[in-house]
């Protein structure tokens, strides 16, 4: 039974500001860091305010070989990976193209239960906001042009990072939630092993800038890292907890439209109709999917 909605709203309507505006921080920190340095700092910094928050809670941080090898694989595939992507395809693409995509990561989900978690059968409403979504995903891509002006590889990477995003959710399901750990101290253990793996990958494949960094991109991955990252999932486990885990996801639902908002308002973006288009029915297959719109009993 959830608690009364006014316990939850206001932390609901504050991650759905986070999460939608991390889009624009991306965009403005990766004027002056490479793809894989936003992916770092933005890890670092999150990993870092979850340490704070841990030792402010005396909770213990364990490092037993199965919690640290669990924890490395999601930290891959909820951090380390698709902050990459993100970082890379926002050097060609619009903030609020990216926030809309990144709408279908439920429908990811699904997929990803379907193709490599299928002891958690889909049911035929999910696999309806699938296809649904799958369909806005094209639309909203304008398939019938080509990519239009947008870099295929662009395109590419905001796809594969929904898809890590979707294989993300059913795998620390099956296998992090089973440890036991508090959610905070899990968060922190997936962040700081993917930022400790990314390091290296930072400081010897390319440029550690790309731009003289400025109050705005300094101040961007800082909020990106403590805020978007560390603080977020703490709101994000608090909605759980107050408000179960269907009400919590819905967040990705709500969170393009910031996306859209900021990158017209601060970044003059643009958007054509089809994208537009998609984006509603992503979101409306990504609500099918969660169960909101239902057309099969």
């Amino acid at each position: 039974m959830t608690k009364p909605a006014r316990s939850w709203l206001i932390d609901f309507s504050i991650l759905a500001l986070i999460w939608g505006a991390s889009f624009l921080f991306i965009a403005v920190a990766g004027q002056d860091l490479p793809p894989v340095g936003v992916s770092f700092f933005r890890m670092a910094f999150g990993a870092l305010a979850l340490f704070v928050l841990i030792k402010l809670a005396k909770q213990r941080i364990p490092l037993t070989p199965k919690a640290l090898a669990h924890t490395f694989v999601a930290g891959l595939v909820m951090s380390a990976i698709p902050f990459t992507l993100f970082a890379y395809a926002e050097l060609h693409v619009s903030s609020g193209l990216a926030g809309m995509v990144n709408a279908a990561t439920p429908v990811m989900t699904v997929l990803a239960i379907m193709v490599a978690f299928r002891d958690q059968k889909p049911t035929r409403v999910q696999i309806l906001g699938l296809s649904v979504g799958i369909l806005g995903t094209l639309v909203l891509l304008g398939v019938w042009q080509g990519f239009g002006e947008n870099d295929p590889l662009a395109i590419g990477a905001l796809i594969l990072a929904t898809i890590c995003y979707g294989f993300g959710g059913p795998y620390i399901r099956k296998f992090v939630s089973p440890l036991g750990l508090p959610n905070q101290v899990a968060v922190f253990l997936q962040l700081i092993t993917a930022t400790i793996v990314t390091l290296p990958i930072y400081l010897f494949t390319g440029p550690l800038l790309t731009g003289t960094p400025d109050w705005a991109s300094i101040g961007s991955i800082v909020i990106l890292g403590v805020f978007g990252t560390g603080i977020a999932y703490v709101i994000y486990y608090r909605i759980i907890d107050a408000a179960g885990s269907t009400i919590a996801s819905s967040v990705t639902i709500v969170q393009p439209v910031v996306a859209v908002v900021l990158g017209m308002l601060l970044l003059q973006e643009t958007l054509n109709w089809f994208e537009v288009v998609g984006g509603l029915v992503i979101i409306l297959g990504a609500m099918i999917a969660q169960g909101r719109v239902r057309f099969i009993r």
